[in-house]
């Protein structure tokens, strides 16, 4: 079994912020492949859903902590089905990366990010990553204000053609292809206009 982990912060208030990115792949995610309807379950401080993904067993967590806490219902999840870490990805907003930047990593630093310092410090360093570029504001005090603000419909030029791509792509990261299901992440935002670093591409 793969768990899959969206990073973001319970409640409608914070449904379309940049910090909820994770949720919003991860809804994504259970709805192309039809899993079952997402249940909350209180031994695990958050949201499950189950479904099959290219032939492997896949479950998707939202945890129900604020993104503060999120490491609490990772480390419930993870011990009780028995999986390691080698078989958690968490999906996550990045402001070290500029909009419509991507990454995949294992390991790394959690480059102040509150929800990857929570699972960092429950289970340790050594899991998979998908760090999706929301860029940063100019001002560090601006941080929290923009992270928590909603995407904006220049936003889905990239997050869109993104959010497709991942889902369409997602059984590589069940099969450990990691650097091909990067790629072709790359490969269609390129095509929607955007540079292999997430800038716009210029015709020029």
């Amino acid at each position: 079994m793969r768990l899959f982990v969206g990073l973001g912060n319970p409640g409608a208030q914070y449904r379309f912020n940049r910090h909820n990115v994770g949720f919003i792949v991860v809804d994504a995610i259970a709805e192309h492949y039809r899993f079952n309807q997402w249940r909350q379950h209180p031994r695990f401080e958050g949201e499950l859903a189950t479904g099959m993904i290219d032939g492997e067993q896949v479950m998707l967590l939202k945890p129900s902590t604020y993104m503060n806490a999120s490491g609490s219902a990772v480390l419930s999840v993870l011990s009780f089905y028995k999986l390691h870490r080698s078989d958690l990805t968490v999906f996550h907003d990045e402001i070290e990366l500029p909009p419509a930047g991507f990454r995949v990593k294992v390991d790394g630093s959690d480059a102040g990010h509150n929800g990857l310092g929570s699972i960092t410090e429950r289970i340790g360093p050594n899991y998979r990553r998908v760090r999706i570029g929301v860029g940063r504001p100019i001002h560090k005090s601006q941080v929290e204000g923009y992270v928590l603000g909603n995407f904006t419909t220049l936003d889905m030029e990239w997050l869109s053609p993104m959010i497709d791509s991942i889902v369409e792509n997602i059984g590589l990261l069940t099969r450990n292809q990691d650097s091909s299901f990067q790629n072709k992440v790359h490969v269609a935002l390129q095509a929607a206009g955007f540079g292999k670093r997430g800038n716009r591409s210029s015709p020029t």
